[in-house]
């Protein structure tokens, strides 16, 4: 399994899907450059997830700043949550996430505390992977990246990409028409300044995410219909593994109806860039380990070389983003739920005495009494009431409270957030992995990628380069690239070292131009899996290659 991953990297490197940054100053851990083949497939990966999962259901798209100031990571938690466990080595000073040292003699590594990582570390006698040291004591390590805001305001990189739609959600309800469920997703860029990053582009501190936040009504009931019936093999906190559809999940009240539509959903979209079911998993996770967000989360983990590996989080938020984010901000976070039927209910409300409030307060007295009108009203004494940073004390004679009997045809809630959070760069290497083939017969590499996500769709091949095969086999590649898919051209060696190169970045067809090219304006197109090959008519390439590639058009279909 080593030598797959060995083999993964050299291609990456050397056919320009990623490598390590900075590489002419010796590099830098936990940061990679995606090439050109990388960066297409990257591109087209993100496409068809926003087609899966952003345009099929109508959510919406945002683009929100990578660094925010520090009053949004303190309202999120992470400020004073976001760590890790880390050790040294007493000898030479290197630093390891304890969780990748200990993951080989306990199940659940983030499900310990620092008492018991020390416990472990000495029973099993782990030493230092380096230099075989004796490791120091467990630490815990903050992993967001600081920076400053203009001068003296302290921000942080994003550690992920749900902030900057939760901040948002009161503009994006209004946007939505005051309706949920709303979902809202982000793709981009987010930053952890992880402990000993050593998994090249699994475990980064710069990476990249799609991720969704669904803001629901938790009194709603879940349409069950909804819900794909797929077969979910499914590992819970208990350590019980079953194979159970998605339907049968939510009916028997495992994971709830919108976590189970992901679910789902996400097996038909692995399925699709060419991930093996087989290898797939969906791991509840500990309570002991939940982010401190989370109620509830389930992993969709892969097997791949180095093991099961995260590729993306279902977690259930509940209300505690836009819970804590309106009570820093003093915004409202609530939704509205309507009543089937009005309600008459009795209630208390505070009327503030304007003829005594606006000469006390003057040009804040109308801020005042809006705020004292939306407090819950408290008998008697002062009432304490901020505005605009600053607290007032406002006497017992400048307000009265009154009990009334209203008619509500509503009530107002905070919306609770599932959140599907998709590990991009994890999912192009699982892909990588999962799709790689040793041709039996010559050896060769081959990457089985969706013609769908493949970075370049057609390559073009003279056959000899003379009699002018070579000028007819550019035109023929000016007719693809006018017509919208991304091709190239190569005259370099024979014809089978040309396909070889072509298979190892997972190009799916290759056109080669022959004498019979000039003789009746027709090309043979060969099919990367198959290796079988048909002849064309040059006047309908373009319109056959888009619908080999979308897969209108089975190859076998095309006449010899």
């Amino acid at each position: 399994m080593k030598d797959l991953r060995a083999k993964i990297n050299d291609i990456a490197k050397r056919r320009g899907i990623f490598w390590n940054s900075y590489e002419i100053y010796g590099g830098v851990a936990g940061f990679y450059d995606y090439g050109p083949i990388g960066s297409l497939l990257k591109k087209n990966l993100l496409d068809m997830w926003l087609e899966d999962f952003v345009y099929r259901d109508g959510l919406h798209l945002i683009d929100s700043p990578v660094i925010g100031p520090e009053v949004v990571y303190r309202a999120s938690g992470h400020l004073e949550k976001f760590t890790d466990y880390m050790v040294r080595c007493k000898s030479c000073g290197h630093a390891f996430r304890v969780d990748e040292l200990i993951s080989p003699y306990v199940e659940v590594p983030d499900a310990l505390s620092p008492e018991d990582i020390e416990k472990v570390i000495r029973e099993n006698n782990i030493r230092c992977p380096d230099c075989n040291g004796v490791l120091g004591n467990v630490e815990e390590f903050h992993l967001m990246f600081s920076t400053r805001i203009g001068l003296d305001k302290q921000g942080f990189l994003r550690p992920e990409t749900a902030q900057g739609i939760f901040v948002n959600f009161p503009i994006l309800y209004r946007i939505n028409r005051e309706k949920l469920p709303m979902g809202i997703a982000q793709i981009g860029r987010a930053y952890r300044n992880e402990i000993s990053p050593r998994q090249g582009i699994l475990r980064q501190r710069e990476f990249n995410m799609a991720e969704i936040e669904l803001f629901v009504d938790p009194q709603e009931d879940f349409n069950a219909d909804l819900i794909e019936d797929i077969p979910l093999p499914l590992l819970t906190m208990d350590g019980v593994e079953m194979k159970i559809s998605a339907r049968e999940a939510y009916e028997k009240g495992i994971v709830n109806g919108y976590m189970a539509y992901y679910m789902a959903r996400i097996m038909r979209f692995l399925e699709k860039i060419g991930i093996d079911l087989s290898r797939v998993r969906f791991r509840q996770h500990h309570r002991e380990e939940l982010a401190h967000y989370s109620q509830d989360t389930w992993d969709c983990e892969i097997l791949i070389s180095l093991g099961w590996m995260e590729v993306i989080g279902i977690a259930y938020r509940g209300a505690y983003d836009l819970e804590h984010h309106m009570g820093h901000s003093g915004v409202d976070m609530r939704a509205f739920r309507k009543f089937k039927e009005p309600r008459r209910v009795r209630r208390k409300r505070i009327v503030p005495h304007m003829e005594i409030l606006g000469p006390m307060y003057k040009v804040q007295a109308m801020k005042i009494a809006k705020a004292m009108e939306e407090m819950e009203p408290v008998e008697g004494g002062t009432l304490k009431v901020e505005v605009d940073g600053k607290s007032y004390d406002i006497p017992e004679d400048a307000y009265e409270i009154v009990e009334e009997e209203i008619l509500l045809s509503g009530e107002r809630f905070i919306p609770h957030v599932v959140e599907p959070s998709f590990g991009i760069d994890r999912l192009i290497y699982a892909m990588l992995e999962h799709t790689y083939y040793e041709r039996p017969e010559s050896g060769y590499k081959v990457m089985r990628i969706n013609p769908r996500i493949a970075p370049i769709k057609v390559g073009v091949f003279p056959l000899m380069v003379k009699d002018g095969l070579d000028i007819r086999a550019r035109e023929i590649l000016r007719i693809i690239r006018d017509a919208g898919i991304n091709g190239y051209y190569d005259e370099s060696g024979s014809i089978g070292r040309r396909y070889a190169r072509a298979d190892e970045i997972g190009v799916p067809f290759c056109i080669t131009v022959d004498y019979q090219t000039l003789q009746d304006n027709t090309v043979t197109i060969r099919d990367r899996d198959s290796m079988e090959q048909r002849r064309v008519s040059v006047d309908s390439l373009a319109e056959v290659v888009k619908d080999l590639i979308d897969g209108r058009l089975p190859f076998t279909s095309l006449g010899k």
